[in-house]
């Protein structure tokens, strides 16, 4: 099964090589990849102690933020090491005060992971939620290095409860961080037993973020005067739907944040929007469409609008809803969000609606009109914790 597994890895190499040719992501994916291990070597010299946090892309990463923050205050002479998959996480936090080195994650051949370790030579390695990269879980085991999965989430449908060899590769991990039972009765079903309940990190990403925004005085004054709907994370099923809502309803305001900002001429042609980056004293009352076509600040500026309504819903899956409901937003997100516990309890306290098409959406945002906001602040606050106990095993 390891020949397939490898076999499938140098598939989704040429892959990118070829989406390259014509995909500015995979470009970066492949030229951040560019004589990685002599940048790793030349940057880490003869450092000790470090330990290797390992993040998919952006949204693990602030999964991961009040872990790695935790670890650094506990462990002061220790070293931190971080590696992404994906350049929307890379390209965005490669220069984060969390670390002392940020990498892209070389491809899981088993060359590179033994290469790769080697270098570095970690004292320990964390890989948050959903990453398992089978060749550096086996030299990291052959090392006899510690690895951790933490704020991890199982299910079923996976690969590892599929097939005996897949849920093999878990034994590998020294020990899992879980956000819920259902995961742990997963493990213990494949007799893994060396795995704790401790909750999701994000809740305390967020409501740290909640007790410490940063300020964006522009973006308040435009939201000041008129009910706010904010729309993040949103791709062009979103989109479709949010416009054909923002032309029959002129009377608020609203802020477009998309997903993908490498092409938003389209959307402001829609809308007829203002970018945020043209956005000032001169024409904030000009116009009730904004549109943020800059990476890294939605998660703050959740904080000026009514209600949100979070993209990905029509799609693989809804994005991260946790950073509006920490200000007290009620959300609302497309009919795919069956995967994430935090959408299902959200919707059973109120706090939350699903929609599918437009007469929905409207219902949804006039449902929302006298929205409760102890809501969302005390779900935030009963699900909070998870760092603390993470850090206690690690």
């Amino acid at each position: 099964m390891i020949i397939i597994y490898n076999l499938a890895i140098w598939m989704h190499i040429i892959a990118i090589r070829i989406s390259a040719l014509f995909n500015p992501k995979a470009r970066l994916w492949l030229e951040g990849r560019k004589d990685i291990f002599n940048k790793i070597k030349d940057d880490l010299l003869d450092n000790k102690n470090i330990v290797w946090f390992h993040c998919a892309s952006l949204g693990e990463f602030e999964q991961g933020k009040p872990i790695i923050e935790a670890y650094k205050l506990k462990y002061k002479n220790h070293k931190i090491l971080i590696t992404f998959f994906s350049p929307s996480g890379f390209e965005v936090k490669k220069n984060t005060a969390c670390a002392d080195w940020v990498f892209y994650l070389p491809a899981d051949t088993r060359l590179n992971a033994k290469r790769f370790i080697t270098i570095v030579k970690p004292i320990k390695a964390v890989f948050i939620k959903y990453e398992f990269w089978i060749n550096y879980m086996n030299e990291l085991k052959k090392k006899n290095i510690p690895f951790y999965s933490i704020s991890t989430i199982f299910r079923k449908q996976q690969l590892f409860f599929k097939y005996d060899w897949w849920g093999k590769q878990l034994k590998n991990v020294t020990h899992f961080c879980l956000q819920d039972k259902e995961s742990a009765d997963l493990l213990h079903n494949l007799d893994i037993k060396s795995y704790s309940i401790t909750g999701d990190s994000r809740f305390d990403n967020v409501l740290a973020n909640q007790k410490n925004p940063t300020e964006n005085s522009l973006i308040e004054r435009f939201c000041k005067n008129k009910k706010t709907i904010i729309c993040g994370s949103t791709w062009s099923k979103d989109e479709a739907l949010l416009l054909k809502y923002i032309k029959n309803n002129p009377q608020n305001n609203y802020i477009i944040a998309p997903h993908e900002i490498d092409d938003i001429s389209k959307l402001q042609k829609e809308t007829n929007g203002l970018l945020l980056s043209d956005l000032d004293e001169s024409n904030m009352n000009k116009k009730s469409i904004l549109i943020i076509n800059t990476i890294g600040i939605l998660s703050n500026i959740y904080r000026y609008a009514n209600i949100a309504y979070v993209g990905g819903g029509f799609g693989k899956g809804i994005h991260n809803i946790l950073e509006p409901v920490a200000f007290g937003l009620p959300v609302i997100f497309g009919p795919k969000y069956q995967k994430y516990n935090e959408a299902i309890a959200l919707i059973d306290k109120k706090g939350a609606i699903s929609v599918s098409n437009y007469t929905e959406l409207d219902y949804a945002i006039k449902s929302f009109k006298n929205f409760d906001t102890s809501i969302s602040f005390n779900y935030i606050k009963e699900n909070s914790g998870a760092t603390e106990k993470i850090i206690s095993l690690l």
